[in-house]
């Protein structure tokens, strides 16, 4: 496995890539610098979001889990930049509890790029399992535009 680490305002990431596709991002740094082409274009891309120049990441991804995971994941991955669903909503087009939907959220292995921080309770706001919690899912969605306190 390569990784390579990048700094952003929601702090340092590290990107994680095996076998040509992204398979992990985690806050933090690694040390490594890897390089190799989908690496490069995850850190120019991620890069971008931070400065609000890209919306949209286009990046091979291999989320490895379960099939509801992966399912769970391709539903997060369709949220447009900027909004906002319920994990109920994602539960209704999967045919699953809202609460095995917040699970697969909480489980997310590449966050950002799979937006979970766009998933809501169906009160609101709702915890988040990247660093600094919740207040990163606020700085994220502000970042967006689609969440103002």
């Amino acid at each position: 496995m390569l990784q390579a680490d990048v700094d952003t305002q929601f702090g340092p990431l590290t990107i994680t890539e095996d076998a040509g596709a992204i398979v992990r991002l985690t806050w933090g740094v690694s040390g490594s610098a890897d390089r190799s082409a989908v690496l490069d274009a995850a850190v120019a891309q991620l890069q971008a979001y931070d400065a609000g120049t890209l919306e949209d990441f286009d990046l091979p991804l291999d989320v490895r889990g379960s099939k509801f995971q992966r399912d769970v994941c391709a539903a997060m991955s369709e949220i447009p930049f900027g909004q906002t669903i319920t994990y109920g909503d994602i539960a209704k087009r999967l045919d699953a509890p809202a609460q095995a939907v917040g699970q697969a959220c909480g489980g997310n292995p590449i966050p950002i790029i799979i937006p979970c921080h766009r998933v809501m309770g169906a009160k609101g706001l709702t915890g988040f399992s990247g660093a600094g919690g919740v207040e990163t899912k606020v700085a994220l969605l502000r970042h967006e535009g689609g969440f103002l306190i």
